[in-house]
């Protein structure tokens, strides 16, 4: 085998929100592959903390400020690095958010606001890069989807709709544009270990593990949360010309818990 496949020199890369956490694992790997990143945010202090961030692992990416829900401000952003730094080879729709709150208690607006971010930003961000992958021939496209694209949960409805909105996205994708050699496909994490989740992985003051903490391990068949470290290889491959047979398909990295009943009481 090649593994030449697998290297994504010359390479440019755009991870949406890739200021820290899943995103810049991602970017983190994709860069390691040789690719060049290009990574935006909401704020610029999220930009300056991931120019910080990626500097002191040795990587020098191109960070912007863009809210990926305005389609005129993402048309200019890609614009703006086609002409600085290049055509995009692969875009990471990773940017999202979550609002944890009882369906019947939800407002409509926090409703079309996770939506919006979850769901429409990743289609106004790959209709902004098609074209020009198009014109040049080859693509890849990596959404960040969600175990929550398959399962429901108490106090996620908007979330999990959209990440199952997001996984037919994908696939729409692949089958709208894959004779251009556009592939398009998802990742979709399971309970990864990251600052915002740091809360619910917290000793008690008994010593016990958090209750969530102990539902999660128990329903994961590797015992264990997942990490950023995780959804590195994955990436890689998705991005990579190892992959350019793979269309369609959501990863679920998520150490077995789709495929698991859980044990009987």
């Amino acid at each position: 085998m090649n593994m030449d496949a697998f290297s994504l020199k010359n390479k440019i890369a755009w991870v949406t929100g890739g200021s820290y956490g899943i995103g810049f694992a991602i970017a983190e790997a994709l860069a390691s592959a040789g690719a060049t990143i290009v990574f935006n945010d909401i704020r610029q202090e999220l930009v300056e903390k991931g120019l910080a961030a990626y500097a002191e692992k040795g990587i020098a990416a191109r960070g912007y400020v863009c809210d990926v829900t305005d389609e005129n401000a993402v048309q200019a952003l890609v614009a703006k690095v086609q002409k600085e730094v290049g055509v995009i080879d692969i875009l990471v729709n990773n940017a999202g958010i979550i609002k944890r709150i009882p369906m019947t208690e939800m407002s409509a607006e926090d409703f079309r606001k996770v939506v919006d971010v979850d769901l429409n930003a990743p289609f106004i961000c790959a209709k902004a890069v098609i074209p020009a992958m198009i014109e040049k021939g080859h693509g890849k496209i990596i959404n960040i989807c969600s175990m929550m694209s398959e399962l429901g949960r108490e106090t996620v409805s908007a979330y999990a709709a959209a990440k199952g909105g997001l996984k037919m996205l994908t696939r729409n994708i692949c089958s709208e544009y894959g004779e251009y050699n556009i592939q398009c496909n998802g990742i979709g994490p399971g309970y990864i270990e990251t600052p915002q989740t740091a809360p619910l992985r917290e000793r008690q003051p008994d010593g016990s593990r958090h209750p969530f903490d102990q539902f999660i391990v128990a329903k994961t068949p590797a015992a264990r949360w997942g990490t950023t470290d995780d959804l590195q290889g994955p990436a890689v491959f998705l991005a990579s010309d190892a992959s350019n047979f793979v269309n369609g398909h959501v990863l679920y990295v998520d150490g077995g818990i789709l495929a698991y009943i859980g044990k009987q009481p």
